[in-house]
């Protein structure tokens, strides 16, 4: 008995110490309107608790952390995504609407409680109807005592970049998916942000070295980053420690974040611009008045001017491809299952311009997909459950999945998986056409959650179903996935059932150690009248009866092609225009 009760001992003593060193980090945030003017032009911008900048989250490995939101808008629903977590075991907190939560509603409440089991960089924002542009996007930072690089940098700096637009994002998304907008030209920016603001001055001090986490929370533009007469150190991409890199430029899309240490001159002699520029290939065309630029700088004398940037001749980023993962971690060279996401862009019977994987725009179902894997039984593993417009794959537990995903587009897109990182075993070159399956792969890929495609090219990507849930896959581009480009992986959703449930369910776990979803996500639903069981159309009855499902517009009238649909809306326009010149000179004769 006395070496049990030594043992005994211990374990207390173990538990004792995690707990003194975990903690319960807890947000309390009421999203309101405010009024804000990053680069002087005044709008309304979402807010947290009155004010904007939004603040970061902050934690530590091993903590826990609480965010209780309150939806005071007034005028539209919300929900809050915190991009790159994993969200191991708590897939219903990872919030895209539709997908593992029910949107909050006007004056409604809800509580998002996880644990924190990764470090690194990441950021949080709306996961609603295209709502982040509009304000509700932060940085949030995890730290981690046992951090690689730890004892190499003085200082932490955290630099976001984002774009900015002076409409609001409503009426933005409802002339882009529109029969007046047929190409699908995406809305350009009215400008870039640097921490939210223009001009940012970062003080530094002569010989230390800052670690500056960079994220770029923009809406659809990448941007290229340099510090001028500063070399980078890359020391950690997407929450995933690096060997380190060096780097003179970077390229951060949407969505995408880095770490990198600067170590500061040994004078106080001159300041130097920070630089980030948009990347202007994205855009169908470049407004005249449009100041691609944002520029901030490090200042190492508050009294010495702050000098212009130098002109460039040519954008050379950092290939984050020849990254190397600090842990090293092998290629998957073994796949269990494969499958193709092949991404185009077409119009619709409505002559709206949409966003395909292999022929189908998303469609948000009638339930979250998160309830219907918890209420459909055996018949979770089947994807018809889900709805033919959600793009669902269900994979099984611990296999290890590849996405082949070829680009016919002409344009370069960011894309992001949900509850993973994915080791990025190739990438082709712009105009590579479909991936062919005979490339050399590196033997440790590079790892993140976040990788860009190149025009008319392809990547693959790899990783393990070790997470079982409801993950999406998606470009962020914020017009793509309002235009329906996401597709929807059910991980492993019988181990699932046995782990989370609802109260509500005929098929509850009976495993009693089973989280329950709680009483807010189940109120964000009744409040707005939303099914919370069932198959995508809501039958409870009939799990493979998609009847009254939510289906996207019919297609095009056979030959009917976006060029006539162009010739359609310049014609109407110009009809219109005739009819009131007639108007006109007939109010003239009166």
């Amino acid at each position: 008995m006395a070496p049990l009760s030594a043992f005994s001992a211990m374990l207390a003593l173990f538990a004792l110490a995690y707990l003194s060193i975990a903690a319960t980090v807890t947000y309390d945030f009421k999203i309101t309107w405010v009024t804000a003017q990053p680069d002087g032009f005044s709008r309304p911008t979402i807010g947290i608790n009155g004010q904007w900048p939004i603040p970061p989250i902050t934690a530590t490995v091993g903590d826990r952390v609480i965010v209780n939101v309150q939806n005071q808008l007034g005028n539209q629903t919300t929900s809050l995504h915190f991009h790159g977590l994993y969200m191991n075991g708590t897939t219903h907190m990872d919030g895209p609407v539709g997908v593992n939560q029910c949107t909050i509603p006007v004056g409604g409440s809800f509580v998002y409680d996880f644990k924190i089991d990764q470090p690194g960089t990441y950021w949080y924002h709306s996961h609603d109807v295209g709502q982040y542009p509009d304000g509700l996007r932060g940085p949030m930072i995890i730290s981690d005592p046992d951090f690689p690089y730890k004892d190499q940098y003085d200082e932490e700096v955290v630099l976001t970049l984002s774009d900015w637009y002076h409409d609001l994002m409503p009426g933005l998304l409802k002339h882009f998916i529109s029969y007046a907008n047929p190409t699908g030209a995406e809305p350009v920016p009215d400008s870039a942000l640097m921490n939210e603001t223009q001009n940012l001055n970062v003080n530094v001090e002569p010989g230390k070295t800052y670690m500056f986490r960079i994220v770029n929370m923009a809406a659809f533009a990448a941007q290229y980053l340099w510090f001028e007469g500063h070399t980078m150190q890359i020391v950690e991409v997407d929450g995933i420690y690096t060997e380190p890199a060096e780097a003179e430029m970077i390229y951060l899309t949407a969505a995408q974040r880095y770490s990198v240490l600067i170590t500061s001159k040994n004078d106080t002699a001159s300041n130097f611009a920070i630089v980030g520029s948009m990347d202007q290939d994205l855009f169908d065309a470049i407004p005249a008045n449009l100041n691609p630029n944002v520029t901030g700088w490090l200042v190492y004398d508050k009294t010495a001017p702050l000098p212009a940037p130098a002109l460039i001749d040519s954008f050379e980023p950092f290939d984050d491809f020849t990254l190397v993962p600090y842990d090293r971690q092998p290629l998957f060279d073994k796949v269990d299952y494969s499958f193709n996401l092949d991404m185009k862009m077409d119009n619709l019977g409505d002559g709206a311009n949409y966003a395909f994987f292999n022929g189908l725009t998303y469609v948000a179902p009638k339930v979250p997909t998160l309830y219907s894997a918890l209420t459909s039984g055996n018949l979770a593993t089947n994807p018809a459950t889900y709805g033919k417009n959600t793009n669902p794959f269900v994979l099984e537990k611990n296999r290890i999945v590849e996405i082949v995903l070829n680009n016919m587009d002409p344009g370069k897109h960011p894309f992001h998986l949900h509850g993973h990182a994915f080791q990025a075993v190739f990438r082709s070159a712009e105009e590579a056409g479909m991936y062919a399956g005979n490339e050399t792969l590196s033997e440790i890929p590079m790892r993140r959650d976040t990788i860009t495609v190149n025009p008319n090219g392809n990547i693959v990507l790899r990783f393990r179903a070790d997470n079982p849930g409801i993950w999406l896959f998606h470009c962020h581009i914020e017009w793509h996935i309002a235009s329906g480009l996401t597709a929807t992986i059910i991980e492993a959703p019988l181990d699932l059932q046995q782990t989370l449930s609802l109260a509500s369910s005929p098929y509850t776990s009976p495993n009693s150690s089973a989280v329950m979803i709680p009483r807010s996500h189940i109120e964000a639903c009744t409040k707005r009248n939303v099914p919370i069981a069932g198959n995508a159309a809501g039958n409870t009855v009939d799990l493979l009866d998609l009847t009254g499902e939510n289906v996207p517009p019919e297609p095009l009238p056979a030959g009917f092609e976006a060029r006539g649909i162009v010739a359609l809306v310049f014609s109407v326009v110009a009809a219109f225009v005739g009819m009131g010149v007639i108007g006109w000179y007939g109010g003239v004769g009166d």
